[in-house]
């Protein structure tokens, strides 16, 4: 079993970040770190080849200043090798373009069965490059996954959703976004560190994939960043005297919220 990883590097939460002043984009200068989302998939699929018998993980990613940082991380973890898409015409690239570099980084590497994603990004929160990357790689998309089983050439998942989970199936290859609680990541070892020094990063651009400069980047991006403001001051919430039925309020604004 062959699987593709889509990882991210990011600038560091613990750092406060920064906007570009002309682009009002987020500045991703220096060292970027892998996104804990993406360190489930990287957990699952380890495991999911594990299960199999064999095969292995390769970790997919897009990143400037050709950084790998965050991927050595993954590689530290027990992915076997990585493919880093890095040029000066991605800066500014929309959801769909990345989703389009992402499928073809994949189709690159060739003999995957299945592709695993995060929901979502730390530093983006679109939600969306799962389903397009499946969409253009024309395989089935299999989203919010809380467990993954692969037997008889299909992918089996319970997909999570706000009264429980469904039971999702699709013949492979397949693409998957998984949820944070879907495995426990494994820390790198002191030996996986060493050993991601030197596993291969095949560090690819743009156009190395067939794209055009005027096909990504700000140019053929889809979406452009118009205003950026503070977000609003947080508002005092609700306080609920004790009057002997208090109780009935707090179940009430708790059912609101569907926790219960």
């Amino acid at each position: 079993m062959n699987i593709a990883v889509c990882v991210k590097q990011i600038p560091d939460p613990a750092v406060p970040g920064e906007l570009n002043p002309e682009t009002s984009a987020l500045k991703r200068e220096g060292k970027l770190i892998l996104d804990d989302s993406d360190s489930y998939g990287v957990e699952m699929a380890l495991q999911l080849v594990t299960a199999a018998g064999g095969g292995e993980v390769t970790l997919v990613s897009m990143a400037p200043n050709n950084e790998t940082s965050g991927l050595r991380t993954a590689l530290a973890m027990g992915a076997a090798k990585a493919v880093l898409v890095s040029d000066d015409t991605l800066a500014g690239s929309d959801a769909l373009s990345t989703a389009k570099i992402l499928a073809k980084s994949v189709e690159r590497v060739g003999d995957i069965d299945l592709v695993l994603t995060a929901t979502e990004s730390t530093d983006g929160y679109t939600g969306t490059i799962p389903a397009q990357i499946a969409e253009a790689l024309g395989w089935p998309s299999l989203t919010f996954a809380k467990s993954v089983a692969i037997a008889d050439g299909k992918v089996k998942i319970q997909r999570q959703t706000e009264a429980g989970f469904d039971d999702v199936e699709a013949p492979l290859p397949a693409v998957v976004s998984v949820t944070a609680g879907v495995v426990e990541p494994r820390y790198p070892s002191f030996k996986g560190i060493m050993e991601a020094k030197k596993k291969p990063v095949d560090e690819v651009t743009a156009g190395d994939l067939g794209f055009n400069p005027d096909q990504v980047g700000w140019a053929g991006s889809h979406q452009e960043i118009v205003e950026v403001r503070a977000a609003p001051a947080r508002e005092a919430g609700e306080k609920i005297e004790d009057d002997g039925e208090s109780h009935a309020r707090i179940v009430t604004f708790l059912e609101g919220l569907k926790i219960i």
